[in-house]
């Protein structure tokens, strides 16, 4: 019998005489406890009994633990909770993660199986499909085209891997339209794709828009080609956070044009990276159109883009044009290349200063062309090449005035959602105002016990056995997403700042008292009504007598189990209040509202700031908790 069966079997033994000898008292003590907790009241050895317990052992106004805090709770049983414990205490816990990730309702995925038709005759449709493996797909193929249409649409988990797809094929065609929209985490991997391949095209349209972490990855794309023309136009449009990767893309290409059309546009820290781009490439032909315009604080590193290349023509128009901030690298860029030719046209003229560098550029390059025309300011050009340079209609540096500042109230900035960022003055009764979007767009899952999640690696030194645990390959996205959500849980605390990052109840439980004291009240929105519309004010009330007081407020990370980043936050006003439908003033939700009072040791470049067109220790800010996110305040 297998060893995990045995002690599976032995648990629940033990378990079952440990419920038979349990007296009637202390099983009535227990269920009276949970009335209003939505604990079972026939078993008081749950992971959720125990939590309610600790609640109830460590608030000290005996009011009951919220519903909506107790639904995350792990919903192991105590025998299922004792065998993963005991498996991650002998660091087994990887041998078991299919099993383990379905009964604590974790965010895992798995490899899935390569598609069966990997040379099909004929074209292909594939409209409304999901994650799919098309590995060596369509390789040698002769004319015709596939089209992937609404591909992983809507889909939590949206992976494509595109393994040496179109490999040495002849006039053939791929379009992805549409591909993995509205998806919470979208991966692609695009490894020698259309490598050798002669004439045809590849076309991106809507692909991977309004996706919260999109994370792709084109190595040896299109290298070796000739005159296979690839189009991105509307590329991970509206995304959040992410990271591309174009490695060694079209290096060796003949002729090979690339087309970015609003690429990036309108999205929140998207990072690019272009290493070997273009490389010894010739006559290539890259087109960057609207590339991260009006995006969040984008981060773009080209290196050895179109090193030792013969003829190359580049034109960055409206490159992060109307962005907040942002940072581009150029190294090495066009180095050593033969009669290249670049320009930039209203490049870098983002609102909020960014800041560009450009090292070795053109260096060594032979009869080099390059424009820059509108051109934004904070830039480094070390080791550039002085020969064959034109600047013309360079920004200089311009400092706003008090009297310029903004304060209305509401957003001026069309970049930031309207109604995420305002004024406090906006919180009164009557007033009608945008709601942002507050829906929570993170994956279903649930905390872990403390006894498991203590149990569990967590931190950069410990990267290893955090990626065996969850089956995390080398560029996996799921790899991605644990290195995200270290990055976060680990950067250093803002001044006045307390942190942490919590996996189970307990942990939240403990962080809040440590800060506020045992008299505490967590709190969050009713519901997401009322989202993305005009909603008018309510009845508003102010939490501690509307008085500036702490809070610790807790936002979720992306982590296969329910992982929140709480801080503390030092000089705030909270509020209550009623939502009210505009037409017919009928209560539709009830939302949490926080203010921070002292902004001073906020970024200029914040997201409120771009809102409301002010900077740090001007004026308060105030938010709406959003769904799923919480904040803790002394109870009343």
């Amino acid at each position: 019998m297998d060893r995990s069966v045995k002690l599976k079997i032995s648990l629940l033994l033990f378990f079952f005489l440990l419920s038979s000898s349990s007296s009637t008292a202390s099983l009535a003590q227990t269920n009276e406890q949970s009335k209003d907790s939505l604990l079972p009241k026939e078993n008081p050895f749950t992971v959720k009994a125990s939590l309610v317990r600790y609640w109830n052992k460590k608030i000290s106004n005996k009011l009951p633990i919220p519903s909506f805090l107790f639904s995350k709770a792990s919903p192991l049983s105590a025998v299922d909770a004792a065998f993963y414990t005991s498996l991650a205490t002998q660091k087994s816990l990887s041998g078991h993660l299919p099993s383990f990730c379905s009964s604590a309702k974790l965010f895992c995925f798995f490899d899935s199986k390569p598609y069966l038709d990997a040379s099909p005759s004929k074209d292909a449709n594939f409209a409304v499909y999901n994650n799919k493996k098309f590995s060596n797909y369509g390789s040698s193929r002769l004319g015709g085209g596939d089209n992937f249409k609404n591909y992983s649409d809507g889909v939590n988990f949206a992976t494509g891997d595109f393994t040496k797809y179109s490999r040495s094929s002849t006039g053939h065609r791929e379009d992805f339209n549409s591909y993995a929209a509205d998806g919470n985490v979208a991966s692609g991997n695009f490894t020698s794709y259309a490598a050798g391949a002669t004439g045809g095209g590849g076309t991106f349209q809507n692909y991977m828009p309004r996706v919260n972490v999109p994370d792709l990855r084109f190595a040896s794309y299109d290298s070796d080609g000739n005159n296979h023309k690839l189009s991105f136009t509307s590329y991970v449009g509206d995304t959040n956070s992410g990271n591309e990767a174009f490695i060694s893309y079209a290096k060796n290409g003949n002729g090979v044009p690339v087309e970015f059309t609003t690429y990036g546009d309108t999205s929140n820290v998207i990072g690019s990276s272009f290493n070997g781009y273009g490389e010894s490439g010739n006559s290539a032909n890259d087109s960057f159109k609207a590339y991260s315009t009006n995006s969040n604080n984008p981060n773009n590193n080209f290196k050895n883009y179109g090193a030792g290349g013969n003829s190359g023509v580049d034109t960055f128009t409206s490159y992060r044009n109307s962005a907040n901030a942002g940072t581009d690298t150029f190294t090495s860029y066009a180095k050593g290349s033969s009669s290249g030719k670049a320009n930039f046209v209203n490049y870098g003229k983002s609102f909020n200063e960014g800041k560009d560098t450009f090292k070795e550029y053109g260096k060594g390059a032979k009869d080099p062309s390059v424009g820059f025309k509108i051109y934004g300011f904070n830039n480094s050009f070390k080791e550039y090449s002085p020969k064959g340079v034109n600047f013309a209609g360079y920004t200089k540096k311009s400092t706003p005035t008090v009297g310029s500042l903004n304060t209305s109230g509401k957003s001026v900035n069309k970049w930031v959602e309207e109604g995420k960022f305002f004024r406090e003055a906006i919180l009164k009764e009557g007033t009608v105002m945008k709601m942002p979007d507050i829906r929570d767009k993170m994956p279903r899952r649930s905390f872990l016990p403390r006894t498991i999640s203590s149990k569990l690696p967590f931190s950069t030194q410990e990267l290893s056995n955090m990626k065996t645990i969850f089956h995390a390959q080398e560029n996996s996205t799921m790899e991605r997403v644990i290195i995200n959500a270290l990055a976060e849980c680990e950067r250093a605390s803002s001044q006045g700042e307390t942190k942490r990052c919590v996996g189970s109840v307990e942990d939240m439980i403990d962080f809040a008292i440590s800060v506020l004291g045992h008299n505490v009240v967590v709190r969050t929105a009713d519901n997401v009504v009322g989202s993305k519309e005009k909603v008018m004010i309510g009845k508003v009330e102010g939490i501690n007598g509307g008085r500036v007081t702490q809070s610790v407020s807790c936002h979720q990370s992306l982590y296969p189990y329910l992982l929140y980043y709480c801080h503390s936050v030092p000089k705030v006003r909270v509020y209550e209040a009623d939502i009210l439908n505009v037409e017919t003033k009928a209560k539709i939700n009830h939302g949490v509202a926080i203010c921070h009072i002292d902004t001073s040791a906020w970024s200029p470049g914040h997201g409120a700031f771009v809102a409301l067109g002010s900077g740090p220790g001007r004026i308060e800010v105030c938010h709406w908790i959003f769904e799923n996110d919480m904040t803790w305040a002394m109870a009343d």
